[in-house]
């Protein structure tokens, strides 16, 4: 079972907000930066063209007589109507005298320049800008100032401030919209190298440990680095476990039944009853060490070898005939006959050696728990797209209210007291099923006492 992985944030999701927060406070300082500048021209054209306007009437007045002479320029006020439809307001004055427009229109504060002068001021209740100018002429002996002040309306000017700050809003709205598009393929391509780098290691077989050889980011090199260097210790590892596995079986098995053998011949020789008996407890926990240590041994061949699966075409009826050879002899020591009983052609796609451990487990099973003179059945069928290696015996039978726990490593049922199991033989061959896409079936024989375990594997 793989182990959980735990995942903490994305870097997806890292460099997309960063980005995205990047372009949210570039967006926003681009509207105000536009909408400054904006209003900044507007006041500079409306100043200017204020100017230009109150230059054009001091052009006009004169002096004559003692009396001021003017003749207000259609061309002053064409150039502020052209601009907008604001109201416009205007004042002269020459010395302490008013002259015409509107006399209480307000003066704009002096200052020690040489003027125009401008402000912004509230006037009939509109805000307006002001400017106030100055020409001095001859009047007698003492020169007097004629001052005009022109004030006009700000609406045409806030309109169009607001139409653009509604296009600098759009354009801030659109410039965030690119650069999420681009913030996004940006992401995209940051993390594809690593979605190819897993993508080449997920699509390799589980024998398949070479060293990652394609071209990465350097950012990327001490991973890969690191990934090649465990594939090699794991790869030495899978040999080694590969070699003490097949060395322990040799070593294991050979000495036990060695041991075994001497037993049974001292049993021979010795007369006393209460040596027999502890000779023959011996001999007892010898056969139980044996077998444990050989299913616990088999348990670790098949728990390698399901994630290295050697798939080969497998002809179950020549696999099933081979085991009934193989346990023959056994079989006739406890006086127990085998029948095969073969049911049409029957193959496979699988790992052989794990398909004959499983048999045999099986197998091996029924005959400890089958009594003497019995007969055991294997039965080799198909149907539906999947293969049948069927065993029923005339044994004790199973507790099947309690079959999946038998499943389970060192699952022994409550009946089976006093016959030697470790409890891994129906482990090895559930999970022999289970690596080639089948199941294992556990149920007790429905034409009498004994018990009917079946294998079943897709068909080829």
């Amino acid at each position: 079972m793989s182990a959980e992985v735990h995942s903490r944030g994305s870097i997806r999701r890292r460099l997309m907000v960063q980005l995205l927060l990047g372009a949210a406070v570039l967006a926003i300082a681009l509207f105000f930066i536009v909408q400054s500048l904006a209003r900044q021209l507007a006041e500079e054209s409306q100043d200017n063209i204020l100017a230009a306007a109150v230059s054009a009437i001091l052009d006009t007045t004169s002096v004559r007589d003692g009396e001021i002479q003017l003749d207000l320029p259609y061309s002053a006020f064409s150039m502020l109507s052209n601009i907008s439809n604001d109201r416009v307001f205007y004042a002269v004055r020459f010395g302490d005298d008013f002259v015409t427009g509107y006399s209480d229109l307000p003066v704009v504060t002096k200052d020690d320049s040489f003027g125009p002068w401008f402000d912004t001021t509230t006037y009939q209740d509109d805000e307006v800008r002001i400017v106030t100018a100055q020409r001095r002429l001859a009047s007698g002996e003492t020169p007097l100032a004629v001052e005009v002040t022109l004030a006009q309306t700000r609406d045409g000017q806030r309109d169009q401030l607001m139409w653009i700050s509604q296009s600098a809003a759009a354009l801030g709205t659109g410039f965030f919209v690119s650069v999420a598009v681009l913030a996004l393929l940006a992401a995209r391509s940051s993390i594809s190298p690593i979605l190819r780098l897993t993508q080449s290691v997920s699509r390799r077989g589980p024998k398949d440990l070479r060293p990652v050889a394609a071209p990465v980011p350097h950012e990327m090199v001490p991973l890969v680095a690191a990934l090649n260097s465990f594939m090699d210790r794991l790869k030495n590892s899978l040999t080694r476990s590969e070699e003490f596995i097949a060395d322990a079986a040799h070593r294991v098995r050979t000495p036990l039944a060695t041991v075994r053998t001497q037993a049974e011949i001292t049993y021979r020789r010795v007369e006393k009853d209460e040596n027999r008996a502890s000779i023959r407890e011996m001999i007892r926990a010898i056969d139980e060490s044996s077998r444990a240590a050989g299913q616990m041994l088999d348990h670790a061949m098949v728990t390698f070898r399901t994630d290295h699966l050697e798939q080969q075409a497998i002809d179950l009826n020549a696999l099933a005939a081979e085991m009934i050879d193989r346990l023959h002899p056994m079989a006739e020591l406890r006086e127990i006959e085998l029948v095969l009983e073969q049911q049409g052609a029957a193959s496979t796609i699988g790992d052989t050696i794990l398909l004959q451990s499983a048999l045999r487990n099986i197998l091996d099973n029924a005959i400890k728990y089958s009594p003497a003179d019995s007969v055991i059945t294997l039965i080799v069928s198909q149907d539906a797209g999947m293969a049948h290696l069927t065993t029923s015996d005339r044994g004790i039978g199973l507790p099947i209210d309690d079959a999946e726990r038998l499943k389970s490593r060192f699952a022994r049922g409550a009946n089976v007291e006093g016959v030697i199991g470790s409890g891994l033989g129906l482990t090895i061959a559930d999970e022999v099923a289970r690596a080639h896409g089948g199941y294992l079936t556990i149920a007790n024989n429905s034409k009498g006492p004994g018990a009917c375990v079946t294998l079943s594997f897709p068909l080829q």
